[in-house]
């Protein structure tokens, strides 16, 4: 059975969350066969990895690089102790290539890790109605944004693949601050690059912590979707608007 998600149209700024919001995707970075193709691929670059050792050291590389910013980032009184670092996550691919010897460009760690998620992506799809929905706000007058907890190098090219990309007036990605929702200096960020009027912002999302909860600190009313991919046993009594079993937009 579809269960319908409608937006009240009071509000002059609507601001997204992107994967479980807009987005339906799976990805599955376990599989043998994606180490071993990107093993394949760095091994083209002189970069020799057994599959079994390239995963071994992209999770302890990323583990390290989050443990190393979440220590510099602690001494910030603004940073939210709760809410996880966000690392570049092209600073691990490229590290990649230097612990073998290779020196490689900035841009071809971009490729590898972009061909790294294309290998771990099951499917991506839009919601049904969404590219409708944000259209129709574009129509009606209102800026939309999107605050996602993501990484640049996969999700603005997904964004444009999927063909949303073009509907919004600015999109915050969380790999570019260092810090993800539900960090207040996240939201704070759009807050003060748009000049957002908190009480005229509406804000959507599938999760009750990083969403919901992360909206309120910023005094934006909020929009819960409770999609497939939200977290197991959530539920936002704190939000304004919610919507049980999401399945689809309507506009």
């Amino acid at each position: 059975m579809e269960t319908k998600a409608k937006l009240p149209m009071d509000y002059d700024n609507y601001v997204f969350d992107l994967y479980g919001t807009l987005v339906d995707i799976n990805t599955d970075e376990n599989k043998e066969e994606l180490w071993k193709k990107i093993a394949m691929f760095y091994g083209y670059y002189g970069a020799i990895y057994d599959p079994s050792e390239m995963k071994g050291e992209y999770e302890r590389l990323v583990k390290g690089k989050e443990k190393e910013l979440k220590s510099t980032l602690a001494g910030d009184p603004k940073y939210a102790h709760e809410a996880s670092p966000e690392i570049e996550i092209t600073d691990v691919f490229l590290e990649l290539f230097e612990q073998k010897g290779v020196k490689a460009a900035r841009e071809l760690a971009m490729h590898a890790g972009q061909f790294f998620r294309v290998l771990a992506t099951e499917f991506i799809c839009l919601y049904p109605g969404t590219r409708e929905m944000l259209a129709a706000l574009k129509s009606a007058g209102k800026k939309v944004y999107l605050l996602s907890n993501a990484q640049r190098i996969f999700t603005e090219y997904e964004m444009r693949c999927i063909d949303i990309f073009k509907y919004f007036d600015a999109v915050l990605i969380s790999s570019d601050y260092k810090t993800k929702k539900p960090d207040k200096r996240f939201f704070d960020a759009l807050i003060d690059e748009q000049a957002l009027d908190s009480h005229n912002t509406l804000f959507i999302g599938n999760d009750s912590k990083n969403d919901i909860e992360g909206a309120k600190q910023v005094d934006f009313a909020t929009f819960y979707v409770k999609s497939d991919i939200s977290p197991d046993g959530d539920f936002a009594p704190m939000a304004d608007y919610s919507v049980n079993n999401f399945t689809r937009w309507e506009y």
